[in-house]
């Protein structure tokens, strides 16, 4: 797995750095270096140009141009004041350095000659705004970006494209839009969601020097981006001994008569995914429509009202017919109601591992009055527990005036949860552009799926395949998150072969689902034969 970063706490590693020997002015010459290297492993990549800021990010640009020009390619540097005018005695000895050898300057450029410089260039290096930036860019960066934006040159942003926020992923002003970005000693949340999924391109790590592996560890990530590779120890073994019954059982617990189809889509995921025999459990005033629809998986009717919403004496069945089951999935198209909580208490008072989503989570909510943090106890279980929310859902249930915003506002908000229950056997799926799996010790960042994604049922989707999972580890996993974290790749996964289908915006939640077990093979290949497989792809 690759660490994640706050940006405060990659300073705290360049501190560490300089205390082991490593100096500020040598993590600069380094961070020029690794950027120029990138450049350099582009062999069409003759003529560049390198934008500079005034700080230490555009220290680093000098020392790439530097780099550059001694390799042979054409390099210029555009800086906003003459080298001798920087501020920073650091950036200003290195720019000073790279004008005495020979490097062509250009200061304070026009507009249109800003345009005629790019248009002329293979690639531009990106040194701006560094990961200290936030905000809205100012003159004249805000013009560069735009004229970097708008020509035709490859872009190599280093550390972080400009006017992105390299913590939150917000870029309310211009923003770079980067073909890759080389950043420094780890990654950065902001590099990973949000805004930064469109801006970033491919990633680069350049770890600046050997000790840092061990101090980004020591610096306590916010999070880790997990690799394939990291999934094999949750991955269920293949076997052609098996039944029905091995393959474990999921219940499917949801639905009314305003949402009959979000439960249909949760179980048909969850057999999808592998799970050997799968139950819906609905109100009994849908039951018959439901099970038109699933031919394969048995229905069972509940007492519900005369909206269609699950009654309090559909609480003590449920309760019983999950025990009889591997895992039990809760929530979808399920609606709020006294009956509703009724039976999403019953259920946490249960022996059943428990996936809660959608309207569950709201029940659960309500239950807590808002304020789950507050009432630890209704989630510390024996058997295992995975909430499944997306941003507006985790804000009910921490009582927050508003959705969070950011990768990172979503990990602080399940972490209240999480620190409040103090248990390994809950994790939550804080789901949003990209989606973070938060368990007590650590978060993982699986790769997210692709915006094809964002569209109805989705999220039914993503619970049926967890709860799928989970029941064929028999409901019990010793790495829960790993466990959650994987059924997020094998979801983004069928993301992405449904939208070479349909396209980009015409997937249904549906469409997901058929090809559920195409993503779970491929996946499984490239953890079990990563080298073979990228064999084939050459």
């Amino acid at each position: 797995m690759q660490p994640v970063l706050n940006v405060e706490d990659v300073r705290r590693v360049e501190v560490a750095l300089t205390r082991v020997g490593v100096s500020v002015s040598e993590l600069m010459h380094r961070a020029g270096y690794a950027a120029a290297q990138e450049v350099l492993s582009m062999s069409d990549a003759e003529s560049v140009i390198v934008l500079v800021g005034t700080g230490n990010n555009g220290g680093d640009g000098w020392v790439a141009a530097e780099t550059l020009k001694a390799k042979g390619r054409a390099v210029q540097v555009v800086t906003p004041v003459a080298p001798a005018d920087l501020q920073g005695d650091l950036a200003r000895m290195v720019a000073q350095g790279a004008a005495s050898a020979g490097v062509p300057i250009i200061i304070g450029p026009s507009r249109d000659e800003l345009e005629l410089l790019l248009d002329k260039a293979d690639v531009v290096l990106d040194c701006m705004l560094g990961t200290g930036f936030s905000g809205m860019p100012r003159t004249p960066f805000d013009i560069w970006i735009d004229c970097l934006n708008s020509s035709g040159a490859r872009v190599v942003s280093v550390d972080v494209p400009s006017g992105l926020s390299a913590q939150t992923g917000e870029a309310p002003g211009g923003c770079v839009v980067a073909d890759l970005t080389v950043t420094m000693l780890a990654l950065k949340p902001g590099l990973l969601a949000d805004r930064g999924r469109d801006v970033c391109g491919s990633i680069v790590v350049a770890p600046l020097a050997e000790q840092t592996a061990q101090l980004v560890v020591e610096a306590d990530p916010v999070a880790w981006r997990a690799e394939l590779e990291d999934y094999l120890d949750v991955l269920v073994e293949p076997s052609a001994a098996v039944d029905k019954f091995t393959r474990g059982s999921v219940l499917v617990v949801g639905g009314s008569t305003r949402f009959p189809g979000a439960p249909i889509m949760a179980a048909r995921a969850a057999a999808r995914s592998g799970a050997g025999y799968v139950t819906l459990a609905v109100p009994e005033s849908i039951a018959a429509l439901v099970q038109t629809q699933v031919l394969e998986i048995p229905v069972v009717g509940l007492p519900c009202d005369a909206d269609g919403i699950f009654t309090a004496e559909a609480a003590e069945r449920v309760a019983k017919i999950a025990e009889s089951n591997t895992v039990t999935l809760a929530g979808p198209g399920m609606r709020v109601s006294s009956g509703a909580s009724a039976v999403i208490a019953a259920l946490l008072n249960s022996n059943a591992p428990l996936v809660i989503d959608a309207d569950g989570l709201n029940c659960l909510a309500q239950l807590a009055s808002g304020q789950l943090d507050e009432y630890p106890e209704l989630t510390r279980r024996a058997q295992p527990i995975v909430l499944t929310p997306h941003r507006r859902e985790l804000a009910r249930l921490v009582g927050m005036d508003a959705a969070p915003t950011s990768l990172v506002g979503q990990l602080d908000a399940a972490r209240r949860i999480i620190w409040a229950n103090g248990g390994s056997e809950l994790a939550i799926v804080a789901k949003g552009s990209a989606t973070g799996c938060v368990g007590v010790e650590r978060a993982i960042l699986p790769k997210p799926g692709p915006a094809a994604l964002a569209t109805a049922g989705s999220g039914d989707v993503l619970g049926g395949v967890i709860a799928s999972l989970l029941a064929q580890k028999g409901g019990r996993v010793e790495d829960l998150l790993l466990l959650t974290a994987l059924a997020c790749e094998i979801h983004g996964y069928a993301g992405s072969i449904a939208a070479e289908r349909y396209g980009s915006r015409g997937v249904m939640a549906g469409d997901v689902i058929e090809v559920l077990g195409l993503a779970m093979d491929t996946i499984e290949e490239h953890c079990y034969y990563p080298d073979a497989l990228m064999q084939d792809s050459e």
